[in-house]
């Protein structure tokens, strides 16, 4: 099967880490992309055909009112605020699509994901935002993901085979609608705070298509346990 099982974020030390799983999603360069020295730091100790996925900047995605902006370092004037997030068509969104663009280059990355928070909704606004963004910005090769929340399903077929994204979801949520390629992320089913069991783990491997790139990254709190069983189960198979 061709199936990429990690992690969103380095639960554990990166070389203990690079020991077990051949990808990882970093989350560090949605919340405040580290510096490039770092990120080449990351790309030259981790095996050569490791591989990074990332989340793209909170600055095209969240509005500065969501909380996960406390984490970000550089302070928005607050007669700036309204020119950041929900993929708006302004020189501030485009720039950090720049920088997230820069990180996935340093790590040799090829997929991006972009995670909407569920105050993003269906609005013309918003599809027109998604339209503009997608439809200008120099993608240098990489591929792109979508993970909406709350949107109709019909809705997001159709924008992203007309943008060009891979629909990704949570398995245990939603179908992915559109991608040659599927991207799961797994954020605990209730919450962050959750333990897959072996059960759901087998359904979860039951679900995979064989001749089909699949991404299995594990966002809960004992991702890093659930994968490494994930992996047994990919090994040996649901006995």
């Amino acid at each position: 099967m061709r199936v990429k099982v990690g992690c969103c974020g380095f639960p554990v030390s990166r070389g203990r880490y690079y020991k077990d799983f051949a990808c990882v999603e970093v989350q560090q360069t949605f919340y405040d992309p580290p510096k490039e020295e770092t990120l080449k730091k990351w790309r030259q100790e981790a095996p050569e055909d490791f591989e990074f996925t990332l989340k793209a900047w909170q600055l095209v995605t969240h509005d500065p009112k969501s909380p996960t902006y406390k984490r970000l370092k550089i302070k928005i004037p607050e007669h700036k605020k309204a020119n950041y997030g929900f993929f708006k068509p302004t020189d501030e969104v485009f720039e950090a699509w720049e920088v997230t663009k820069r990180a996935a280059f340093l790590l040799k990355a090829n997929f991006v994901v972009f995670q909407s928070p569920p105050s993003f909704k269906p609005t013309q606004e918003a599809i027109s935002n998604l339209r503009v963004f997608f439809g200008q910005i120099d993608r240098a090769g990489l591929v792109l993901g979508w993970e909406p929340r709350g949107w109709p399903k019909e809705l997001v077929r159709e924008l992203c085979g007309e943008l060009g994204l891979v629909h990704v979801v949570d398995p245990f949520t939603e179908e992915s609608t559109w991608g040659e390629i599927t991207y799961w992320r797994l954020h605990g089913r209730g919450g962050y705070n959750y333990q897959y069991s072996d059960e759901e783990l087998k359904v979860l491997w039951e679900r995979l298509e064989p001749q089909r790139m699949t991404y299995v990254m594990f966002n809960n709190t004992k991702m890093y346990e659930d994968a490494l069983r994930f992996k047994e189960i990919l090994i040996r198979g649901v006995s």
